[in-house]
């Protein structure tokens, strides 16, 4: 085995990770800055305020996109052991 193939293994690991966890970093950071222009424009310096809505998004998000990423992570392992006996060799 080459360096190139573990390379593109973590290549590939890196982008399963930025596709698992976009669904849900996305929503929670639009819901963060809405909530912070909220509060700038209010004058609410309350840091619950900010904390519940965002918990309640993220919580939203997970609900939603659970499965997709789940599949995602699943798909992504079954390739990794399946590059076993390519390894051992």
């Amino acid at each position: 085995m080459d360096q190139s193939y573990f390379l593109g293994v973590a290549q590939e690991a890196m982008f399963v990770l930025a596709l698992a966890a976009a669904p849900i970093l996305i929503p929670a950071l639009i819901a963060g800055v809405l909530l912070g222009m909220v509060q700038a424009a209010t004058s609410i310096n309350e840091q619950t305020l900010s904390f519940v809505p965002k918990l309640i998004v993220v919580m939203v998000a997970i609900i939603i996109f659970g499965g997709m990423i789940m599949g995602l992570l699943s798909d992504f392992i079954v390739r990794i052991f399946e590059r076993i006996p390519d390894v051992v060799k």
